[in-house]
């Protein structure tokens, strides 16, 4: 055997048994804790929905998933943590639409690239949101609303959870379509915001419906509309927008479990395979349903169809708003 022959050899037994030891790894995945970042602040819809998802597949993965809330920079700094994750499927990313479709519209740089440092593995969930009124807003409903934003431009303050969240995003789109002037007032955080409603320190707020049902039901603030394209089983008697009068009036925001860009496709395969038997699991359903949220499962594939839909509409509400990236 000459020399070189002998190098190749060695060399294609070296990379046989890495093979065979990545296979095996993956075959077995998980064999250690998993974490799972939440790029918000705990007791938000995110953190809540992650802490539900993460003690669903520690069940079914057979290994603890640990949350780690990593907020800031409307979500980026989260995705920027999870997308220098090595990519060996113990780092995972519970996403949403706020951060991955409507950021790159308020950001001029992105500390991460959605579609090329990530691996995505399924939809989970999918919500609208409630318009909510401090009782001291004289509006019974939309109609109303939009006739005294008419009468008083200017005067009328909708909070958000900050600039260019859903929150922000769904109070643009009424603007436009009710040609109203009311004044957007950021928070770091949609529980903040909607505490400075209860407080009356501003009038309205589109809302998660997480941190605004107990209020809701409290009689503390006034629930005018949903923005899904449904009435949602959480507030069954409040009317959607379209039927307030405003033709396709959609403002929800998605959530979707991905990992770093480079976790094999096994891995992908079982992680997705346990969503699709816990998104359909009765628990999960009346959980979610507690918090205004519906599950969603899907191929992977899809995740990104979905931010490639919403993006371009996103943006026309951007420019229509005249928010400029920072």
């Amino acid at each position: 055997m000459t020399p070189i022959f002998r190098i190749f050899a060695a060399l294609f037994l070296v990379l046989i048994s890495s093979i065979s030891n990545l296979s095996y790894a993956q075959s077995n995945y998980p064999t250690r804790p998993i974490k799972l970042i939440a790029p918000f602040p705990p007791g938000g819809t995110s953190d809540l929905l992650g802490r539900m998802l993460a003690q669903k597949l520690s069940d079914d993965l057979g290994q603890p998933v640990i949350i780690e809330n990593r907020p800031g920079a409307s979500g980026n700094i989260g995705h920027e943590m999870a997308s220098k994750a090595a990519p060996d499927g113990y780092t995972l990313l519970l996403s949403n639409s706020s951060t991955v479709v409507n950021n790159p519209f308020l950001y001029k740089q992105m500390s991460f690239d959605w579609y090329k440092d990530f691996s995505p593995i399924s939809l989970v969930a999918i919500a609208g949101q409630v318009l909510i009124v401090h009782p001291s807003v004289p509006a019974k409903n939309v109609a109303e609303l939009t006739a005294l934003a008419k009468a008083q431009p200017g005067v009328l303050n909708f909070g958000s959870g900050g600039k260019a969240i859903q929150s922000h995003i769904s109070g643009e789109m009424y603007k436009t379509a009710a040609g109203v002037d009311i004044v957007h007032v950021p928070y770091k955080g949609t529980g903040v915001a909607v505490a400075d409603v209860v407080a009356g320190q501003i009038q309205m707020i589109f809302s998660d419906m997480a941190p605004a049902v107990p209020f809701i039901k409290a009689n503390k603030v006034r629930a005018l509309a949903v923005t899904s394209p449904q009435r949602t089983n959480t507030l069954p008697d409040v009317p959607t927008m379209v039927e307030a009068g405003f033709p396709n009036f959609d403002a929800s925001v998605w959530w979707s479990i991905v990992a770093p860009r480079g976790t094999s496709k096994p891995i992908i395969d079982r992680i997705n395979l346990a969503l699709g038997k816990i998104m359909v699991s009765n628990e999960i359903k009346e959980s979610f349903e507690k918090l205004g949220v519906t599950p969603l499962y899907s191929a992977p594939e899809k995740v990104f169809e979905l931010s490639r839909r919403d993006s371009p509409i996103i943006g026309e509400v951007m420019k229509k708003a005249g928010v400029e990236k920072e």
